[in-house]
């Protein structure tokens, strides 16, 4: 096999959010019975349950009207809504962004993620990644030809935080890993780092000279009083981190592709380069959307989470009704992780029969890390109703297969 081949044999799309076989049925077909409720997408968010934030249409049309000045900004995004963005994202950070020198806009966070990871990793270089995490960090370090070094977390113990084991990360420096990439909140599992946890983090980067991104894509979606803290406030080195958000997510702007990375002007000096050859630049007219992002009407951003808090408990109640499986309060986000019971197939097999008799579509764990095998991730920002009803019946689902 060839080297390039096997590069992109490692990528795989079958499981991207949006790629799955939808079936364009009104009723589900489960034991050869007709089941009413419809089909339910579970790996990625509905914008229709959950729409935009308001304005977010008049803005782009507006960004339209501009024409050239607006469609042919700057690779690196409109200098006025960096401008916008850079003070907004210090507000909300605590942290001073430059709009100048330290802020890009990207083609969604996952164009953010591709440029920060290019921009950083080349052959052979050892990668720290947490296990398990958003998949694209995996399949994008082995693109570009870096080696993994899996750090895991106790998502599943009795730890009010995410349980990073700080052991193995300070091994993996020790070890020559000059990279650590994670997400916080964590995409699949929903846990916060705590602050000691986000301390030693920087602690452990500063000490041995790391560079550190850090994906926070979720970190407005705290549940029940939750506190967040920010990589970026703490003593570390600022040309050494890269923090990556997007409004694409609870605010269910996806359809923009939006996403933006503010830290070192080094890394964002890259990301800039490497972009200029990729995509020249986010949609221009998309850009104008990111006014509305941070300034949504009084009360939209609670009333948000509430819903979807209502929807997550609903789901878990239904899930920890099965024996034998368990599963995470996410803390934040809107991503359910649960462990299922053995079965008598596995979780490739499992996700197609959900799809197929149930109408449900998942994620496997196997995208999350090859040992999760046992696991699949769903996102439950969805219509309410239809979303319990497709988890009663993937719960029938695993009965039926139960080992």
């Amino acid at each position: 096999m060839s080297l390039l081949h096997d590069k992109f044999s490692k990528i795989g799309v079958d499981n991207a959010p949006g790629q799955e076989v939808r079936q364009h049925i009104g009723e589900i077909r489960f034991r050869g019975k007709e089941i009413p409720g419809k089909p339910v997408d579970f790996s990625h968010g509905d914008v229709n349950a959950f729409e935009p934030i308001p304005g977010s249409l008049d803005e782009f049309t507006a960004g339209v009207r501009r024409g050239g000045e607006q469609a042919y900004t700057e690779y690196r995004g409109g200098s006025s809504i960096r401008l916008d963005l850079a003070a907004k994202l210090t507000r909300f950070s605590g942290a001073a962004v430059s709009a100048d020198k330290g802020l890009i806009i990207t083609p969604g966070t996952q164009g953010a993620l591709f440029l920060a990871i290019g921009s950083t990793v080349a052959r052979g270089d050892k990668v720290a990644i947490v296990e398990p995490d958003y998949f694209a960090n995996r399949k994008l370090v082995q693109f570009f030809e870096g080696e993994v070094i899996p750090i895991q977390i106790d998502y599943l113990g009795t730890s009010e935080y995410a349980g990073l084991d700080l052991t193995q990360l300070e091994d993996a420096f020790k070890a020559g890993v000059r990279l650590f990439l994670f997400s916080n909140p964590n995409n699949p599992a929903g846990v916060i780092y705590s602050p000691a946890e986000i301390r030693a983090i920087a602690g452990l980067a500063q000490k041995y000279g790391a560079t550190v991104i850090v994906d926070q894509l979720y970190s407005r979606l705290l549940y029940e009083g939750k506190t967040y803290t920010h990589l970026c406030t703490m003593d570390i080195d600022p040309e050494n981190i890269l923090t990556i958000i997007g409004p694409s997510k609870l605010e269910s702007l996806s359809g923009y592709r939006l996403g933006v990375a503010f830290g070192s002007s080094k890394i964002i000096d890259r990301m800039e380069k490497l972009q200029a050859i990729v995509s020249l630049r986010a949609a221009g007219y998309s850009q104008a959307v990111l006014k509305t992002w941070f300034a949504e009407p009084a009360g939209w951003l609670d009333k948000r989470i509430v819903l979807h808090k209502a929807i997550r408990d609903d789901l878990l109640k239904i899930l920890r009704s099965v024996e034998g499986l368990a599963v995470r309060v996410p803390e934040a986000g809107s991503y359910l992780f649960p462990r299922i019971p053995a079965l008598a197939v596995t979780i490739q097999e499992f996700v197609k029969f959900l799809r197929l008799q149930a109408g449900v579509t998942v994620t496997p764990g196997t995208e999350f890390g090859s040992h999760f095998t046992d696991s699949f991730r769903l996102n439950l920002s969805q219509d309410h109703e239809a979303a319990v009803q497709a988890i009663e019946r993937a719960v029938k689902l695993i009965e039926r297969y139960r080992q």
